[in-house]
């Protein structure tokens, strides 16, 4: 009798425990995120307690917190059409130390690869993904304000997306840089869009000049890829009203990329994937923006 009862009694504690050992059961999921002071420079040291993650407006819990050492492959777009003729001197002073900052090698040793893409007339790789400054160098040196030519930028992004996607890169990134004006791309913002955000890349972008009110269907495409690509990405973009600021934009934003944080939350597997995952600070005077990692889930317990 005695052996019977222990017996029910083992098993009732293991129907009880079941449910509560498949609830544990999550799905880890990781973010990329970049956090900013008032100023825009990054904030270091922060941890677990630090960040807020939310899939659909429901918080998940925050596993972990580290620094973000997977190498980026960034792809660096320059407006070269005749719009940008007179900024093309402003270009060659700034991104030397832009890209110089961006393939220094991180606290782990490895070293981001940026390629430069020139988007006047249409796509054009002036150097692939390296991370020789030298090379690069002789990339800014070759561009020109190209004649008679307007800006393909959504081309350009479709095409780099694409090449992410064939080269499988782990952490892609996109900065373009362009100038106000009319757009010659041959896509629309709805061919841009999914493929932007199913690559994984953050996408960031700086506008010179003073916006151009124009409303044809092509601007118009090309102001809202600039607007909901970068903000559905975890990137920005931010109206520049002079070249003369855009050394000391970009020497900011390497800074920002180059402190960025994994962020590991947990994800319960019995849902569906969430239309949306958003990233915020706890505390006040902090902005957080956060790129979902692709393709490294991990199955594990809270």
């Amino acid at each position: 009798m005695d052996s019977r009862r222990t017996t029910l009694v083992v098993l009732l504690a293991a129907a009880v425990a079941a449910p509560r050992s498949l609830a544990a059961q999550a799905v880890q999921r990781s973010m990329t995120v970049s956090v900013v002071n008032d100023s825009g420079a990054p904030v270091e040291g922060l941890g677990p307690t630090d960040f807020v993650v939310r899939e659909d407006n429901v918080s998940r819990e925050v596993l972990r917190v580290a620094p973000a050492d997977e190498p980026m492959q960034i792809a660096l777009l320059v407006d070269t059409s005749t719009a940008s003729r007179d900024n093309i001197a402003h270009f060659r002073t700034a991104l030397p130390q832009f890209v110089t900052m961006l393939t220094n090698p991180n606290a782990s040793g490895a070293k981001n690869q940026v390629a430069i893409v020139a988007t006047g007339e249409r796509p054009t790789v002036m150097t692939d993904y390296t991370s020789s400054v030298a090379e690069l160098q002789r990339g800014i040196n070759r561009l020109w304000s190209l004649p008679d030519t307007g800006a393909y930028l959504l081309d350009s992004i479709l095409e780099v997306v694409q090449g992410f996607k064939k080269h499988e890169a782990k952490r892609p990134v996109i900065v373009a840089i362009t100038q106000e004006g009319r757009e010659f791309s041959y896509r629309q913002y709805d061919q841009v869009l999914g493929p932007l955000r199913d690559s994984g890349a953050a996408f960031y972008a700086l506008m010179i000049g003073q916006p151009s009110g124009a409303t044809n269907d092509e601007t118009r495409s090309r102001n809202i890829v600039l607007d909901e690509g970068t903000r559905g990405t975890g990137g920005y973009s931010e109206q520049l009203l002079t070249p003369m600021a855009l050394e000391g934009k970009l020497k900011q934003l390497a800074a920002q990329l180059t402190h960025q944080y994994l962020v590991t939350f947990a994800h319960p597997e019995s849902l569906i994937p969430p239309e949306r995952v958003t990233v915020t600070a706890k505390q006040p005077g902090m902005t957080a923006r956060g790129t979902l990692v692709k393709d490294k889930f991990q199955q594990g317990r809270q």
